[in-house]
């Protein structure tokens, strides 16, 4: 409901609220009215019927006095009876008896009279007189004459006033207090979307507000969550071109780098086979010991190389070479390389393949590289030695087969964790931050998955999920 249909629907509403509770107070004073008139009308019939009966009647005890009492609650202050003569014979005022009334100026039915009291125009109402005359017959007996205070009904009338006045009140207060309450109601929203503007304004995009019901309100923050939602778009898109352009900036200078890095590497490769000729030549006892020494150089040259190589061809297709290969022979040609380093740092290699892994069918110098980068990616996090657990089991998902990576090392921060893939990103003071985005670009172009968990202080574990495939519909794949 729009709030312009809320606003017209509480007017009405209050309007005939009021009309209701007025209808139903005056409806009630009415009844109350009559019923006070009625009753009047009654004691005035009784004290009429017992006035004739003592003017009538011989007996000398006047009932006026004893019922005057009651009387008086229903406004009858005093009851006279009056002769042909003009003489008051009976009277409930025993004073006025043997009085004599001036029988022109007595009129007869029912007239205002002014009160003998001036304090009574302020206090009551002016007084009433009744006069009836007696009749019995054709004789003509005198007159009664009934003094009336009409309190009661002005008091009925006081008070209905005084209930219509609070009615009025209460229900108009209950509005105020209602109409208050909707109008927090509406402007807190309004105050919360001011505040939100002002964040994002100050550039906070995170901001999102509660749509709540269907009018302006609602309208108007459904409005504020798609700008911004659009802004926060538009932030992403300005933030990757700008990536892009850091990038493509970053990698020509780099691939012209590694490029001129290829140059020294394949003199390094010659010389180590030459100076392993000569050695070997001159020191015939030592020819196994420079035979392996000079192996674990050339490996180490071999692999600078090819990372120079998956460097400058980062942004092109991969083409991969797959072959069927045990887990632990890959991991035989890797771990010697890196052994010194790891007896260096104090880091024990924990094995745990288990015994009904099924051969892998994987390009073996791509996936060796990327154990390579997990295993040195430990050792850096463990600088004060730890364990490294190298896993490889099948996945409980049928036909994928599951490597994991597991260190001691200081872990990642929380942060950190989205960004540990992209190009470029590294929280080490050295690396140009390269070998994750590699690694995750290998192990998607098999078909695979990678997930990290890390916690700070107690060490990552990188899990690797690849597909078991048949080597024979395994071909060149770009």
């Amino acid at each position: 409901m729009k709030l312009n249909a809320k606003l017209v629907l509480i007017m009405l509403s209050l309007l005939v609220l009021v009309m209701l509770a007025l209808f139903m107070l005056n409806q009630y004073s009415q009844d109350a009215l009559v019923d006070e008139i009625e009753d009047s009308s009654q004691e005035i019939s009784k004290a009429i019927q017992l006035s004739i009966a003592d003017l009538t009647s011989e007996a000398e005890h006047s009932r006026l006095m004893d019922y005057l009492g009651r009387a008086r609650k229903k406004g009858i202050n005093e009851i006279n009876i009056i002769d042909t003569e003009g003489q008051i014979v009976d009277s409930s005022n025993p004073e006025k008896i043997g009085k004599r009334k001036d029988l022109k100026k007595l009129e007869k039915g029912v007239r205002r009279v002014p009160p003998s009291d001036r304090r009574a125009t302020i206090l009551t109402q002016k007084p009433y007189e009744v006069v009836v005359p007696v009749i019995v017959g054709d004789e003509h007996l005198g007159y009664v004459q009934i003094n009336m205070l009409l309190d009661n009904i002005r008091d009925i009338q006081r008070a209905n006033f005084i209930r219509r006045l609070m009615a009025t009140c209460i229900v108009f207060t209950v509005g105020i207090g209602f109409t208050i309450y909707l109008a927090r109601r509406y402007t807190d929203p309004i105050h919360r979307l001011v505040e939100d503007f002002k964040k994002v304004s100050a550039g906070d995009l995170s901001v999102t507000f509660h749509v709540e019901g269907k009018d302006e309100i609602g309208e108007l923050s459904l409005a504020f969550n798609e700008m911004v939602g659009k802004l926060k778009e538009r932030e992403a898109l300005e933030k990757r071109l700008y990536e892009a352009e850091h990038l493509s900036r970053v990698g020509q200078l780099a691939s012209g780098i590694a490029h001129e890095i290829r140059n020294p590497l394949n003199y390094i490769s010659l010389a180590i086979d030459h100076l392993r000729n000569e050695v070997v030549g001159q020191c015939p006892n030592r020819a196994d010991e420079v035979a392996a020494l000079a192996d674990k150089v050339r490996e180490e040259v071999r692999r600078a190389n090819y990372m120079v190589v998956n460097f400058m061809n980062y942004g092109r297709p991969l083409k991969l070479r797959k072959a069927r290969i045990a887990y632990d022979e890959l991991l035989d040609r890797i771990l010697p390389v890196l052994e010194d380093k790891l007896a260096e740092q104090r880091i024990t290699v924990v094995r745990a393949v288990s015994d009904d892994l099924p051969e892998l069918v994987i390009d073996a110098e791509l996936i060796r590289n990327c154990i390579t980068n997990f295993i040195t990616n430990a050792m850096q996090a463990m600088p004060e030695g730890g364990t490294l657990t190298l896993r490889a089991e099948q996945d409980p998902r049928p036909g994928w087969v599951r490597l994991g990576f597991e260190d001691q090392g200081c872990g990642i921060a929380e942060e950190d964790l989205e960004k540990i893939f992209q190009p470029y990103f590294t929280t080490k003071d050295v690396g140009i931050g390269l070998g994750l985005a590699i690694t995750e670009r290998i192990i998607k172009a098999h078909g695979g998955e990678i997930l990290v968990a890390s916690r700070s202080g107690v060490g990552t574990t990188f899990t690797v999920r690849l597909p078991m495939e048949d080597v024979k519909a395994c071909t060149a794949v770009s």
